[in-house]
């Protein structure tokens, strides 16, 4: 089977491509400009070979696509009008409820249920979701990962997982680093913790290699239950404690590269994913690329060699 190539919408965000001289720059020229904003996504999409995309954070999330074109219909038609569509839905908004509070679970359930009925009537499959982050280490008092709190969490993405399932939609936890979800042993206690029905995983694999983790390994023992994953590599595990706030993400940059470059088994990987139900399609990520069309291509070329090669 020839997988289809996606990409998150992240990749598009870099200033260069919009000639403007900040990240603040491009959110508020899209925001003022949501359909030319969606127009030149979709053309550099095309251009690229890249046929699906992960909507995101603003401004390439599900709210800019309404504003830009009225509904999810309106949007699958001009994506479809390009052969293009969505893939999945992160949610990624600064605004999202906090699955930490447990007293507005009725509010996470109805937040996930509108994205999933988004994602029906667009026609795709895939929520995804991550854990809320860690503390900073050294923090007073101490934040622990442990059975207690992961528990929580398996309570939350099994309500989350059943409302969506309801709309024809899985709900996929990713791996960020820095989250509650990052290292092997959050993995497989999270996936122990939750129903293989309701839950699937988003592996990505830079984020684990980030962790110190072996992206492999993870997914091949959890190949029955990964959906969809993020193809990204790393230079190396991040070996000091990042001050987690609003600019840990930005603080992770030097420690990801572009597919090839960094230490990930993208052999082993693309012989992992083919096992996988997610196997038909490949998301690169590429966070904000100045050349989005050449890194896409770039990318592509590394995995379609790496799945030639895990044959």
């Amino acid at each position: 089977m020839t997988p289809r190539f996606a990409t998150d919408v992240i990749t598009f965000y870099h200033p260069d491509f919009w000639g403007l001289d900040s990240a603040d720059a491009v959110r508020a020229w899209a925001l003022a400009h949501p359909v030319a904003f969606w127009e030149r996504v979709m053309d550099a999409l095309t251009e690229s070979g890249v046929t699906g995309i992960e909507l995101t954070f603003a401004p390439g999330d599900i709210a800019s696509a309404l504003r830009a074109f009225g509904s999810a219909s309106a949007f699958g038609g001009e994506l479809a009008a390009r052969g293009l569509s969505v893939v999945s839905a992160f949610i990624a908004d600064s605004d999202a409820p906090d699955w930490r509070d447990g007293d507005r679970l009725p509010e996470i359930v109805a937040d996930a249920e509108r994205r999933a009925g988004f994602l029906a009537e667009v026609g795709a499959e895939l929520l995804v979701a991550g854990l809320p982050m860690r503390a900073t280490f050294g923090t007073r008092p101490p934040f622990f990962v442990d059975a207690a709190y992961m528990s929580r969490m398996a309570d939350v993405a099994h309500a989350v997982g059943e409302a969506v399932s309801r709309h024809g939609v899985r709900l996929a936890l990713h791996t960020e680093s820095h989250s509650t979800l990052w290292y092997e042993r959050d993995i497989d206690l999270f996936m122990a913790l939750t129903d293989p029905r309701y839950v699937w995983l988003c592996p990505d694999s830079c984020h684990i290699a980030l962790g110190d983790g072996d992206p492999v390994a993870v997914a091949r023992r959890h190949a029955p239950r990964i959906a969809l994953a993020h193809w990204k590599d790393a230079v190396g595990p991040i070996d000091v404690h990042l001050t987690i706030d609003e600019t840990v993400y930005a603080r992770q940059q030097p420690y990801m590269t572009e597919l090839g470059e960094g230490i990930v088994d993208w052999r082993g990987w693309a012989q992992a994913m083919s096992r996988t139900p997610g196997a038909g399609t490949v998301l690169i990520e590429l966070d904000e690329a100045a050349d989005p069309v050449a890194a896409l291509r770039a990318g592509t070329s590394v995995a379609q060699a790496s799945l030639i090669a895990a044959v």
